[in-house]
């Protein structure tokens, strides 16, 4: 019962990492979102507001699991690098929010998003040679961070004075 148990709290810990950088990330957007977000010129790929909070939950969710399939591996030097990329992208993930909704730089967010894609790319591999499983639970979010370079391309392009 007890290894169950802490099994548990290592997956409940990982969703619950992944869920918070979701929700800091959230106050970057949360303050621009009503006011600067809605004046800009956007795609008309661009999705209406409401499909963005449950995919970015969903995603979140995948990653954590990702994490913990990856945590619970046999302790190895692979893991301990694993664990250090997907921290780095969690990290530009957050900046990324700062960057674009934070700061209101479409530039700068397109800069971070890049880089964001590339450690996301990264992570993939270095999960794929711990757990399968895990590199196949980030490809969703691979797939939607590369929409979202598409999307803050074209609000870069669109809005030159922003």
């Amino acid at each position: 019962m007890q290894g169950r148990l802490k099994e548990s709290l290592k997956l409940l810990l990982c969703l619950a990492i992944c869920q918070l950088a979701g929700l800091v990330g959230g106050l970057f957007t949360s303050r621009t979102v009503a006011d600067w977000y809605p004046t800009l010129v956007k795609s008309s790929l661009n999705p209406p507001g409401w499909v963005f909070a449950p995919v970015w939950i969903s995603l979140f969710l995948l990653m954590g699991l990702a994490l913990y399939l990856v945590w619970r591996s046999e302790r190895s030097p692979h893991r301990l690098m694993a664990a250090v990329w997907f921290f780095a992208q969690l990290s530009f993930n957050i900046m990324w929010s700062g960057a674009f909704f934070g700061l209101k730089s479409p530039r700068l967010g397109l800069e971070v998003i890049l880089i964001l894609w590339g450690l996301i790319l990264i992570t993939m591999l270095k999960f794929y040679k711990i757990s399968v499983a895990a590199a196949w639970l980030m490809l969703p979010y691979l797939l939607w961070v590369s929409f979202a370079v598409y999307l803050n391309w074209e609000i870069f392009r669109l809005n030159p004075l922003n």
